[in-house]
């Protein structure tokens, strides 16, 4: 019975004879482990596809849903984090193997006649790869996400002639990025390049095939089966491969940042690492220049890769002989890396209890006074009683919430009041992969001072972080215009620093004024 299956399969389709001609093409002795970037290449392609539906079953395409559904998906779907982590990194990997996949062939000259059109479609398909972290960058939907994708926009309107062009293409005629340009970007990372890349991956097989592997200069050994020598070799390395990327994707957390704002401007974005040089390109170029480092010069590289089976016309010769496509490519790493490592040394570091609100830096006290941290983790991986807050997203109503404060908190809980339990009810739902451990990082002389901000109703003249009455002056940067000591005195005599004020002068404890103090010279701009 199984005879005649494969029979008939095999009458019908030829599906059989496909595979075992495919298996026992000849391939050059010289062939090794220098050659299985391409397979490693198609695998990553595959891992891609697979873990991009299977968040697609339960991701929101829009702008409205994009964010939740992601955290949903994060942090109530079995293996959610895992596909995300597997599709995040696996990104990254898939970039870098392709890179790898054409340094090989690059330093073997394998881009020689009669295998010109089949560099020319690695390099599209390089440019393709690049595309997909471009477009998925933005789908998310959190402020990282949405001013990385403003800088690439306002870089694209730069370009001489189309820049308006490619801003309507892209949905952001008027600069802005909104749900149409979210909409082209998903349609783009999800139906358009994949489509085109595995047709020109079966293209770029196919000429790989009809032309076959590239064979050292002086081949004397006789030709060899592609199975089982170089099929084992592949499946080693993708396998290889494969463990570190689920290693990564299990230890190495990918952060969901808190849902975009298209009015934070004090936001500094920053592209994925492999766009960091051109980032610090940029930086090279100002004012009119800037076309130089955004179009000109990327423009130069790209051309420069399609040319280089024309530029480079002469006989194969030995590795250990090529030294000038050594020296090229120890040049270009070095540029590269060198770029790389400037902008990453450029990174600014702003620890994220910087941008909550006086109300929910009390929020935390309140979280600590309350002992809640015996029970609730903020920490990925730890386990206590309750959930990790890190792992989860509270979504319970704002009452529950409260009624549950109260029941769990036993004694630790007796002295706090109800309107802290419905500031830390409002504060918990609005934690992120990006500031949840801030219940537990913040330093608690800083938690200690917004707490007696609070107390003292200083809001009602006076905003932080944009929030509180105008009446009085903005409290962000009070540490340039007022040093330690003003600020102290200040406190116990307002009418001698500020004649004519409304404050009143407050009789706080050495303690109380010396986390008062702390609180407000860290309040940045």
């Amino acid at each position: 019975m199984l005879n005649k299956v494969r029979a008939w399969v095999e009458d019908r389709t030829g599906l059989e004879s496909g595979i075992n001609h495919f298996l026992n093409e000849d391939i050059p002795a010289s062939s090794g482990w220098h050659q299985v970037f391409g397979s490693m290449a198609l695998f990553m392609f595959l891992v891609q596809v697979f873990t991009g539906i299977m968040m697609a079953l339960n991701y929101a395409p829009t702008t409205a849903e994009a964010h939740s559904s992601l955290r949903y998906i994060l942090t109530e779907l079995t293996a959610g984090r895992l596909m995300r982590g597997l599709h995040h990194w696996g990104a990254s990997m898939m970039i870098c193997i392709v890179v790898l996949h054409m340094l090989q062939v690059f330093l073997w000259g394998a881009y020689k006649k009669p295998r010109e059109a089949t560099w020319m479609l690695g390099v599209v398909l390089l440019l393709l790869t690049l595309g997909f972290g471009l477009t998925g960058y933005l789908l998310p939907w959190d402020n990282r996400a949405y001013w990385g994708t403003v800088v690439t926009t306002q870089i694209a309107a730069k370009a001489p002639g189309m820049g308006p062009y490619i801003l309507t293409i892209l949905g952001s005629e008027d600069g802005q990025i909104g749900s149409v340009t979210f909409a082209r970007f998903y349609a783009a990372h999800v139906l358009i390049l994949p489509a085109v890349t595995a047709l020109l991956i079966f293209l770029h097989v196919f000429l790989v095939r009809k032309h076959g592997v590239a064979p050292a200069p002086v081949e004397t050994a006789p030709p060899i089966k592609f199975y089982p020598r170089q099929v084992f070799k592949d499946t080693v390395a993708i396998f290889a491969m494969f463990a570190l990327l689920f290693v990564l994707a299990v230890a190495v957390r990918v952060p969901l940042g808190k849902l975009a704002d298209p009015n934070d401007v004090s936001y500094i974005p920053r592209p994925e690492w492999y766009f960091l040089f051109l980032f610090q390109i940029l930086k090279y170029f100002e004012g009119p220049l800037e076309i130089v480092g955004s179009m000109i010069l990327p423009g130069i590289a790209v051309v420069l890769l399609f040319l280089t089976p024309f530029i480079d016309r002469g006989k194969a010769i030995a590795l250990r002989q090529r030294t000038g496509a050594i020296g090229v490519l120890i040049l270009s790493l070095i540029g590269w890396g060198g770029l790389t490592a400037a902008a990453l040394s450029t990174t600014p570091h702003r620890d994220p209890w910087k941008g909550f609100t006086a109300e929910e830096m009390a929020a935390i006290g309140t979280f600590r006074q309350a002992e809640c941290w015996k029970c609730h983790s903020s920490t990925p991986g730890d386990s206590r009683p309750g959930p990790n807050l890190a792992d989860i997203a509270v979504l319970r109503e704002r009452d529950w919430l409260v009624k549950h404060f109260k029941d769990a908190s036993g004694a630790a809980g007796q002295g706090v009041k109800d309107l802290q339990w419905r500031r830390l009810a409002t504060f918990l739902p609005k934690l992120d992969d990006e500031n949840v451990e801030s219940l537990h990082l913040a330093p608690q002389t800083l938690v200690t001072g917004a707490m007696i901000y609070q107390q003292n109703n200083c809001g009602a003249c006076h905003q932080i972080n944009g929030v509180g009455m105008k009446s009085g002056p903005p409290l962000n940067g009070v540490a340039k215009r007022w040093d330690r000591k003003w600020m102290e005195e200040h406190f116990i005599d307002p009418e001698s620093k500020s004649p004519g004020t409304i404050m009143p002068a407050y009789k706080f404890s050495p303690a109380e004024m010396t986390a008062m103090l702390d609180y407000m010279m860290s309040l940045t701009d």
